[in-house]
């Protein structure tokens, strides 16, 4: 919309098919943004864009494999080729597939392969997205510099009796936020990253029974669990000049789920 937050600026959001992506892709553009919808799911990722170039905004799709680095090398190029710029990156794409987290199971059984692919996937594609945005960012004419948020999790610090690869990998999106933010927060880069818990997203409610949403839903203090569009939103201020102050932090956006009592936890594997 004319005279949004981010009225023309260009941003590059990952894993942009579906849920908190999909949310924040929308928001973006909403509020001004030129935005490359990027994911691994070239079809879903183009029809994100669609959606948002029907409503008379600014968006074009892009396959992308966060894992990869000549992908990422091409994903931000293509977004400053397009759109001339690029202001602010969402990293936010994750393995979160039946083949990966699926089988993110206990530790003496865990297969390495799935440890390998969260780490590629959540960990080195967000180095990947900051490495290779930066650059284009302090490149910017007019108003050199930009905002990347990173999505970690409540699973970085809250640990359960399942997914640790997938809670290690989200630990170190925290720390490289950290990092980020002390390299290169002097030459105009902010960054932070965002630490949902549950997700109403559409693959959360297949895989999650009625009394495991009845335990989430107890365990949060306000009245129900997030959206999607509740991360985005959150996404968007971080990434926005209403953030300007704020940088080399992980936000905790969980309806207080972990400033309490634990989860409930399935018992723990034994040997």
């Amino acid at each position: 919309m004319a005279g949004g937050r981010f009225e023309d600026r260009v941003a590059v959001v990952t894993g942009a098919a579906s849920g908190i992506g999909r949310s924040t892709a929308c928001l973006l553009a909403a509020e001004g943004a030129a935005v490359v919808v990027a994911d691994l799911d070239a079809d879903g990722a183009a029809e994100v864009a669609a959606d948002i170039v029907g409503r008379g905004e600014a968006a074009h799709a892009h396959r992308v494999d966060v894992a990869d680095e000549a992908s990422v090398v091409q994903m931000i190029a293509s977004a400053v080729e397009r759109f001339g710029r690029l202001d602010v990156l969402h990293n936010n794409a994750a393995a979160l597939g039946p083949d990966v987290l699926g089988r993110d199971r206990g530790i003496v059984d865990l297969d390495v392969e799935v440890w390998d692919r969260t780490m590629a996937v959540n960990a080195r594609g967000v180095l990947l997205g900051c490495k290779h945005a930066i650059p284009r960012m302090l490149a910017n004419p007019g108003y050199p510099g930009g905002a990347i948020v990173n999505t970690s999790s409540g699973a970085a610090w809250s640990a359960a009796t399942t997914a640790a690869s997938y809670g290690a990998s989200k630990a170190a999106v925290g720390a490289l936020t950290a990092y980020v933010a002390t390299m290169y927060g002097k030459q105009g880069i902010r960054c932070n990253a965002v630490a949902p818990g549950l997700v109403l997203t559409d693959a959360a409610q297949a895989r999650l029974s009625d009394d495991q949403l009845r335990r989430f839903r107890d365990a949060h203090l306000t009245p129900d669990v997030a959206g999607p569009d509740d991360i985005a939103r959150a996404v968007a201020f971080l990434a926005s000049d209403d953030a300007a102050y704020l940088t080399g932090h992980t936000v905790a956006v969980d309806g207080g789920m972990f400033v309490h009592s634990p989860l409930y936890q399935p018992p723990a594997p034994r040997m």
